[in-house]
């Protein structure tokens, strides 16, 4: 049986061109039962979205502005949020916007045990993107990643510093990394992201160095809930392991084959 997932979007802050990335996106997670769409209908703004909600059975609720300068929507999604919780029936949250005022609510939710799945604007607010078990960001789901190119390349951070030093041979750690990409998520593998993946491959790793490349994307899951190969132009989390050039990776077994990466030696 799979898991049964509410979705709602706040009309005033997504775009409708995501729909069809964003509801399969969600089926990895589980079944949508309810879906709806928080706007003021009666204003311009929203006349994209209304194309596209009979053909994706989205419920929209109108919510009127009651004074300028007050979001009335946010209030009306966060009500709807906690009816539905209460009600016991949903295993996940599918929120759907770019505002701070959703971190409180996709906070309370956890709490009750419940898991949320945040998609939101690369200029969401830090306090919301963490306060989801797992945050996506919207343009990724627009523009899958993975077709222009799966690869990085690495160059020192420091390059032209070292090109007035002495010749030396030195082997570079994540932190002297700085990746070129050109994926169609237009991301960065920056440094701390390079230092991100060797904890979360260290804190995963058996006696012999060895991390099942799974378990190392949950831990990084965990320390950052929109750490997504997507955002870096990879279609694949192994995709981007190998072109990160920290680790050895290796493919294991027959059906289906497990990936297990190991930091390479310095």
């Amino acid at each position: 049986m799979t898991d049964s997932l509410a979705l709602l979007i706040d009309g005033d802050n997504a775009s409708p061109k995501i729909i069809g990335g964003l509801l399969a996106e969600i089926a990895n997670y589980g079944t949508v039962s309810v879906r709806r769409i928080y706007g003021d209908w009666t204003k311009p703004n929203l006349n994209g979205w209304k194309e596209c909600l009979l053909e994706h059975s989205i419920q929209p609720v109108q919510q009127f502005a009651y004074t300028t300068g007050k979001n009335a929507t946010d209030g009306a999604m966060i009500i709807d949020a906690m009816d539905l919780l209460y009600a016991g029936r949903f295993s996940g949250f599918c929120i759907v916007s770019s505002d701070s005022d959703f971190a409180r609510l996709a906070s309370r939710i956890r709490e009750q045990g419940v898991t949320v799945y945040g998609f939101g604007e690369r200029k969401t607010p830090r306090p919301f993107i963490t306060a989801c078990d797992k945050f996506i960001y919207t343009d990724v789901l627009a523009n899958p990643a993975g077709e222009p190119t799966k690869g990085a390349t690495l160059v020192p951070a420091a390059a032209e510093e070292a090109k007035a030093a002495p010749a030396t041979t030195v082997m570079a750690s994540p932190a002297m990394l700085r990746p070129i990409l050109s994926g169609a998520a237009g991301g960065k593998l920056d440094s701390a992201a390079l230092q991100m993946l060797e904890k979360a491959v260290e804190s995963s790793a058996d006696e012999d160095g060895r991390a099942n490349l799974a378990r190392v994307g949950a831990h990084l899951a965990k320390q950052s809930p929109d750490f997504e190969a997507r955002n870096y132009g990879f279609a694949r989390l192994s995709d981007l392991a190998e072109a990160s050039g920290i680790l050895e990776v290796e493919r294991v077994g027959d059906q289906p084959k497990v990936v297990m990466v190991r930091l390479k030696k310095r």
